[in-house]
């Protein structure tokens, strides 16, 4: 009887929870033509309203720097504008993931062309340190590659992963690095199945909240010609990284977007505690049609 209740225990702990919190979802803005036609694949908080944003077909690698002025209390972006792009002057290497390291004010970005980490100063230059990347990464498919990164101040670790599962694998590998980039425990994660063949799936961010949560999210888009049923489904999931291989998901916010409010979020950070801002990659506002928009989530 011991035995059966052990393996009811076990089974229950592998199942991921879906239950949902009190989240909120406020109206998704834009903010043209302060704010350019872009890319934007990833955001960072730097301070004081100021926000490093990436976008992945950029000429050069770097970065931008928006400021983002939010009320709290309306869950709105009250003011949005561009301080300009700072390069690296190297190759764009399809940048995805942005984080910010507070105590040695510097960038760390991701690219999928080369499943690569490297540093940056706040000018945009490279200080020649990178993450030290596990040579599983390199098994990452094309376009499928490092498009997330974050930052947790509570336990002095970056996380990044691929979009999808690397070649032969069947759960997604979070990984960890300490402060001296050198890797740490690699977490086993078993994203969603696509809800059906006609949509693009993976995650496209990760992002660790200041209470040591990491936040992952999950998005699936179905594209059409004339843009009539496209649409967008964004979930985000909790994990709580610890001493186990495995997380189990519980999930937070789900939301959708359609035709000509459809919004391919990419990027996610936490601007305050207990919000969440969201970026969307508007494929250089295509045709006309994309927006860049930008969403807040008050958990």
């Amino acid at each position: 009887m011991i035995h059966r209740l052990n393996l009811l225990i076990a089974a229950l702990l592998a199942v991921p929870l879906f239950a949902f919190s009190q989240a909120k979802v406020f109206r998704a803005q834009q903010f043209k033509p302060s704010i350019p036609a872009g890319n934007y694949s990833g955001i960072a908080p730097l301070g004081n309203d100021r926000y490093a944003v990436v976008s992945d077909k950029m000429k050069e690698d770097g970065f931008y720097v928006f400021c983002l002025k939010i009320d709290t209390v309306k869950g709105r972006i009250v003011e949005a504008r561009n301080e300009g792009y700072l390069s690296s002057h190297q190759k764009n290497r399809d940048m995805e993931g942005i984080a910010y390291c507070p105590h040695t004010r510097t960038l760390f970005i991701g690219g999928e062309t080369d499943n690569e980490v490297y540093e940056y100063a706040l000018d945009g230059q490279r200080t020649g340190r990178r993450l030290q990347m596990p040579d599983c990464f390199k098994r990452a498919g094309r376009n499928f590659g490092l498009e997330s990164l974050t930052y947790d101040t509570l336990s002095h670790r970056f996380f990044t992963t691929s979009e999808r599962l690397l070649k032969g694998d069947t759960l997604l590998r979070i990984q960890s690095f300490d402060d001296r980039l050198q890797p740490l425990q690699q977490y086993l994660y078993r994203p969603d199945e696509p809800v059906s063949r006609k949509y693009f799936y993976g995650v496209a961010a990760l992002c660790a909240l200041s209470d040591g949560r990491l936040l992952v999210l999950e998005r699936q888009l179905r594209t059409t010609k004339l843009k009539l049923g496209t649409k967008s489904i964004i979930r985000i999931y909790e994990v709580r990284p610890g001493t186990a291989p495995f997380l189990q998901k519980r999930l937070l916010v789900e939301f959708k977007t359609r035709n000509f409010r459809f919004a391919n979020f990419e990027g996610l950070c936490e601007p305050y505690p207990g919000w969440l801002l969201l970026i969307a990659d508007s494929q250089n506002q295509y045709r006309g049609l994309l927006r860049d928009w930008f969403r807040l989530v008050r958990l």
